[in-house]
């Protein structure tokens, strides 16, 4: 189970109508989002992988370590939510080192793993891979094998795998079912869109015929039905951010109740090693 720790206002999808800098003007609502999150694993003993911003960690230090207080692993999300396909290569560096440093400080425990915003890693920069390993990272779980219209490499493999050396940074992609000769997605907005009994499934033959451990995801933004509506926006990005957000908590409850969940290090780390 993993959770990409971001407010609503931060998504890529929102970034030409809010900008970076009037971030700090906006009421977070991610800290209370976190907190029933926190409760909702915790009544079916699940654990989880925050990967979290280095932007909502350097101003919500408590609730980073209530995360890891509570027996989940915290890994990164970036700094601020810039897609790697939007920045060069010393920014990049810059950005998943200093996020990597700020949740250290405040969780005490090394940061392993990294999920780049928007699942912006792809077949044009591979190069961010050996970057990461560079800084220290031992995992990411960037590169979706989808066909999106804002992201996606569908050629790449769809379970963990080296990318670029044998031994080198192990990659964990989003969990997606083959049919049709195509990728189809089982988390995310995905998750949202599709009834949950066809999620379950989804899962279910993952874990039964595929013998495949799944690896899921959402936001916080995802269980708050009463977040701010933002104006402006397109039919298409109004139907993909606020569809079916009503019922989201209780599906994640359903989940929890109908498969059991791990951190990311101890189910993939423990079997690369």
């Amino acid at each position: 189970m993993t959770v990409d720790v971001e407010d609503y206002f931060q998504v890529s999808a929102f970034a030409p109508h809010i900008s970076r800098e009037s971030w700090t003007s906006i009421s977070c609502r991610v800290e209370s989002n976190i907190d029933r999150i926190l409760s909702l694993l915790d009544e079916e003993g699940a654990k989880a992988t925050f990967f979290t911003l280095g932007w909502i960690a350097d101003r919500h230090p408590d609730m980073v370590r209530r995360i890891v207080a509570n027996g989940h692993e915290l890994a990164s999300h970036g700094w601020a939510h810039h897609r790697v396909s939007d920045q060069e290569t010393h920014e990049f560096r810059d950005d998943i080192v200093r996020s990597k440093a700020i949740l250290e400080d405040i969780g005490g425990n090394a940061v392993l793993g990294y999920r780049a915003p928007s699942f912006s890693i792809g077949r044009h920069n591979l190069w961010a891979l050996d970057i990461l390993e560079e800084a220290g990272y031992r995992y990411s779980s960037s590169i979706y094998p989808i066909q999106h219209d804002h992201y996606g490499m569908p050629e790449a493999p769809r379970f963990a795998h080296h990318p670029r050396t044998h031994h080198g940074l192990l990659e964990l992609p989003i969990t997606t079912m083959r049919l049709f000769k195509r990728n189809f997605p089982a988390g995310g907005g995905y998750f949202r869109l599709w009834p949950y009994p066809v999620s379950r499934w989804f899962l279910q033959r993952l874990n039964h015929l595929e013998r495949r451990s799944a690896i899921f995801y959402f936001h916080p933004w995802e269980i708050d039905h009463k977040q701010p509506r933002q104006q402006g926006i397109s039919m298409k990005t109004r139907f993909r951010h606020y569809y079916n957000l009503h019922r989201m908590e209780e599906r994640i409850k359903a989940l929890t109740r109908d498969f059991r969940w791990d951190r990311v290090d101890r189910i993939f780390l423990e079997q690369d090693a």
